[in-house]
């Protein structure tokens, strides 16, 4: 349908403050004569000019928060002793799983403390690699971090991207592997692009945003495939490809690993995509459609030859494997290699001549080996039960590495031969805390709707069931993203001084695959919110936790999700941490085309129905004046330019307005910060430690040490 939306008022006329709520003395927060018209419906916006993040206006007021929030924190009682016992716990070497590329084998390590982990590289992996990158080095206070690698077939070259202060904007460059030399190469441009290399390393393709009229690259624009010559500057880069569309698509490339073709995936959203490609051996070639009837999602696994293997959710809401030939690549003659499942299929990967398939039975991992045919061989034992990761490698080599963790596992790493099918331990993670004692349990409780909804809960066992213990209510619920069980020591801390943590599986996730997924879009989002009120109920019910102990945490869309059940049920909870939320449900595509993108969960206010659903939830939108609030801690970050912290400034301005009794609604921007990738460990320590600090103070329980 068309947009509807007018926009008024635009004069930015100040109005006098409204009476001042109970509660801490905030930071004035002058309101604007803004008033949009969405399909007949008036919607003030207020608090607009708080949008304009670079304004002296709203930096003053951002300073001010601050100034309120900063010494409120390091006041608490119990915040010294939490960022002790933080850096005591945190401090413990953390090595990645191992992948290989040809002869040698990569690795990160943290020895505890360290602001970010450091790459290594060993032509032995039983044995200390060397050096290759240390992000350390590239700033003093560790802001600027190692975003993401990929190494070049020989293992000669590795393209690096750096990201400073944890912004999305990712700028590229190569080292020489063999001498640790950079060479004169710069990629800017970029965001969420992967590179792929040629296999005779002579350069490699990757995507970036378009220049706009002021020389720098506009993210509002769509991306484009450029081949970047190994030896040469960015300016002298080929454009290879672009998609003329009135959509927002943007296309991704993959070069397959014999160096035959280039396909470039087309993403519009998180639901469907399309997959195009080119023979690289022709000279005379064109690019031509593959997958594009925008009827599932496809990802690549692997090629033989003509045949391509994808994985894909189409005809499969769990997922499948499918042969596609790139000569017939109809649906007729597609050739199905491994059925779906009632299980989700969670990630797959081709190496040493098996597919290694990981699922997920109910939010737990399960792993099954199929042959090059799709044959099933056996199902992979695992020591516990836990999440699995890796199985990374190449057609040829013979070995690859899988990672078992949990809320109690910090990291055990095997080496699998995949010959003998034997797994072997290659290295145990150890942690300063004594982990025994603690039990994860599983429960299955039923949401407004009827819906059955599976939840992890976490405790010592120590911890008594009297309706009384501190109990932190973890959830996100959404972009098909699913919670299973991993290990952090900043939980740990909370677990160790007798609070219950709680995550639900809800629905928007992936858990349960494609269905479960839509099941908390959109229309459906609601869903997503009782799913999590049910939860909490759940907690009550049986002699968890009670009202007056019960927290809830989120982040991005978990942010969203904290924001909107605490406006929808106060009274259910003690205190909330919203953090990077989306909070302006309206205006959230704004800023942004990835932005737009997330329009595939959300849906749009341009169309009438998205927008009734969106304004019905949205938490800039549905505060009420002398609602009693739980205590609420917003956090945010001013470098965060994926969900842009103007809608953490919005919502805490209309939260601190409408507050109707002294429980404190307080907002943290931390500088030099963004969505979270890439924070340095000093920063996580002093988050958490506030966090951890502001739950104690207002669930009513005393801090003890332990």
């Amino acid at each position: 349908m068309t947009s509807l939306l007018l926009l008024a008022g635009c004069a930015q006329v100040v109005e006098p403050e409204a009476e001042r709520p109970a509660g801490p003395d905030y930071p004035a927060s002058p309101t604007v004569a803004q008033v949009d018209t969405y399909h007949g419906v008036e919607v003030a916006d207020p608090y607009r000019w708080l949008e304009d993040m670079n304004s002296a206006q709203t930096k003053a007021w951002v300073n001010q928060q601050n100034a309120l929030t900063f010494p409120y924190l390091e006041n608490l009682s119990s915040r010294d002793s939490f960022k002790e016992r933080l850096t005591q716990v945190w401090n413990y070497e953390r090595l990645s799983t191992p992948f290989r590329v040809h002869n040698q084998y990569f690795y990160y390590q943290n020895q505890g403390l360290q602001n970010q982990s450091v790459l290594f590289v060993t032509a032995d992996v039983n044995h200390p690699g060397r050096v290759l990158i240390d992000p350390n080095q590239l700033s003093e206070d560790g802001t600027i971090s190692l975003s993401r690698v990929y190494i070049s077939p020989q293992a000669n070259y590795i393209a690096y991207g750096v990201s400073d202060g944890g912004s999305d904007w990712v700028e590229f460059r190569v080292r020489d592997i063999r001498t640790g030399e950079d060479l004169i190469t710069s990629i800017t441009g970029t965001k969420f692009t992967n590179l792929s290399w040629l296999p005779d390393e002579s350069g490699f393709y990757y995507s970036r945003y378009p220049e706009g009229g002021d020389g720098v690259a506009d993210d509002q624009q769509t991306v484009q495939i450029y081949f970047h010559q190994l030896g040469t500057v960015q300016s002298a880069d080929q454009k290879i490809y672009a998609v003329e569309s009135e959509r927002p698509i943007n296309p991704y490339p993959t070069v397959t690993s014999d160096g035959r073709f280039l396909i470039a995936t087309h993403w519009d959203g998180y639901m469907a995509n399309a997959v195009y490609v080119k023979n690289l051996t022709n000279d005379q070639a064109e690019w031509r459609p593959l997958l594009d009837q925008w009827d599932g999602l496809y990802s690549l696994v692997e090629t033989d030859g003509n045949i391509f293997y994808f994985s894909t959710t189409n005809e499969a809401p769990t997922g499948r494997v499918i042969a596609v030939d790139v000569n017939r690549p109809e649906p007729a003659h597609w050739q199905e290699i491994i059925p779906a499942r009632a299980e989700t299929l969670d990630s797959i990967s081709y190496v040493g001549g098996k597919f290694f398939a990981s699922y997920l039975k109910d939010a737990q991992s399960m792993v099954h080996i199929y042959d090059a045919h799709g044959r099933f061989e056996r199902e992979l034992a695992l020591p516990e039960i836990g999440s699995v990761s890796g199985f990374t490698g190449q057609k040829d080599h013979r070995e690859t590495f899988f990672r078992l963790t949990s809320f109690t596992q910090p990291g055990a790493i095997y080496r699998l031969d995949i010959s003998s099918g034997e797994a072997e331990l290659h290295q145990q993670t150890e942690v300063n805390a004594d982990l025994t004692g603690y039990i994860t349990e599983q429960v299955f409780y039923e949401s407004k709707d009827g819906t059955r909804v599976p939840m992890f809960i976490v405790r010592h066992e120590s911890t008594e069931l009297d309706g009384n213990a501190p109990l932190l209510l973890h959830g996100y619920g959404g972009f098909n993203i699913s919670i299973t069980p991993g290990f952090s020591p900043a939980r740990l801390v909370w677990l160790e001084r007798g609070g219950i943590l709680a995550l639900p599986n809800l629905r928007g996730g992936g858990e349960y695959g494609f269905e479960w997924h839509q099941a908390g879009t959109r229309l459906n989002k609601q869903n997503v919110f009782d799913d999590f009120i049910a939860a909490a109920e759940y907690l009550i019910e049986h002699q968890y936790t009670n009202p007056n102990r019960l927290a809830i945490q989120g982040g991005s869309n978990g942010g969203l999700l904290v924001a909107a059940v605490t406006l929808q049920r106060p009274e259910l909870f003690a205190a909330t941490l919203p953090a990077v939320g989306v909070l302006d449900m309206l205006r959230y595509h704004t800023p942004s085309a990835n932005a737009r993108a997330w329009s595939d969960d959300f849906g749009l206010s341009e169309n009438a129905d998205e927008f009734e659903a969106l304004y019905a939830y949205s938490p800039v939108h549905n505060t009420q004046p002398g609602v009693c609030y739980p205590a609420t801690l917003i956090t945010t970050g001013d470098h965060d330019d994926r969900v842009v912290p103007w809608h953490s400034y919005k919502y805490a301005a209309v939260m601190q307005r409408d507050q109707g009794c002294e429980n404190p609604i307080l907002l943290r921007v931390e500088t030099r910060a963004g969505h979270g990738a890439g924070t340095p460990t000093w920063m996580r320590i002093e988050q958490i430690a506030d966090q951890w600090a502001f739950l104690v103070e207002h669930l009513g329980v005393e801090y003890s040490e332990n």
